[in-house]
């Protein structure tokens, strides 16, 4: 063992000299001498520094997405996530204000029985309105033209409702019929029917009970077209299954003002109609005992 210990040691001791030579006339161009293990000793302290530089490029620039195995920090991986979410956000708001004033501009034109896709549902899938081919001419309903004749008109609407102090009970309300037409089921607390069903042609305009601010106005796969009107003095009116909803989430509507178009929408529907729930103070109340359908 002492005796290989010593080859090596000599060897490594021995001065060895590197020649650089012209490669046709062989002069010498540099020379470099020096034993071995300081060859050995620059070589691999130049292979470190190559690494180290080799790692430090690469976490301090772009590089390292394309290396194997390496990943973002929490902070960066963070940052993705919520500038992901964001940009789902925007895409519902956006996608949810090009139905709304697709919408909008179909009853100004017109052309409310024409089909107006849905952002959470592919074309052809059902439970959409029905579409009126466009070689067809449907003429305006009365409801409709007296309606387009008093926006144009700039006349406030002429159904009184009581103003003053504040109303002590549901039964001073005066109600407006959301619509007219048939009652196809009844209200019935006890089948847990907390509504009245009114059959109706298709796009006939849905009107509010009572004046109050639209807080909710969607779709679900359920009821289809939901807009929900919160009146003072804890009072909710729901108009379900609608074709499509012309006002949005926070506009106000005054009684009468027609809010939405009747339809055939959702799962739970059996054809065109208005399902119509009243609340009060948490509670359901037969519409019937204080509105005429």
């Amino acid at each position: 063992m002492a005796k290989h210990r010593n080859k090596l040691s000599q060897a490594l001791h021995q001065r060895y000299k590197l020649v650089v030579l012209h490669e046709e006339t062989f002069e010498e161009k540099a020379s470099f001498s020096g034993k071995l293990w300081y060859w050995i000793t620059g070589l691999l302290s130049a292979t470190a520094v190559l690494v180290i530089l080799t790692i430090i490029l690469i976490r301090s620039t772009s590089l390292r997405e394309y290396v194997i195995g390496s990943s973002l920090s929490g902070y960066e991986r963070s940052q993705l996530m919520d500038a992901y979410s964001r940009i789902d956000s925007l895409e519902q708001i956006a996608l949810a204000n090009d139905l709304y004033l697709d919408n909008l501009q179909a009853v100004i034109s017109g052309r409310v029985g024409e089909t107006v896709e849905r952002p959470d549902q592919e074309p052809g899938t059902g439970n959409e309105p029905a579409e009126i081919p466009e070689s067809k001419s449907v003429p305006p309903s009365e409801d409709e033209l007296a309606l387009r004749e008093l926006i144009e008109s700039g006349a406030p609407y002429d159904l009184p409702e009581h103003s003053g102090p504040a109303r002590s009970g549901i039964s001073s309300y005066t109600f407006y019929s959301p619509i007219k037409g048939i009652i196809s089921s009844s209200f019935s607390a006890g089948e847990q029917h907390y509504a009245v069903d009114i059959a109706v042609k298709m796009n006939e305009p849905v009107r509010a009970t009572l004046s109050g601010h639209v807080v909710f106005a969607s779709y679900t796969p359920e009821t289809g077209y939901v807009a929900i009107v919160q009146h003072g003095n804890n009072l909710l009116s729901l108009y379900k299954h609608c074709a499509s909803i012309i006002k949005k989430v926070g506009s106000f509507v005054r009684g009468g003002e027609v809010i939405a178009f009747a339809g055939d929408t959702g799962e739970l529907t059996t054809g065109p109609h208005l399902h119509f729930e009243l609340w009060y103070n948490g509670n359901p109340v037969n519409p019937t005992d204080y509105i005429a359908f």
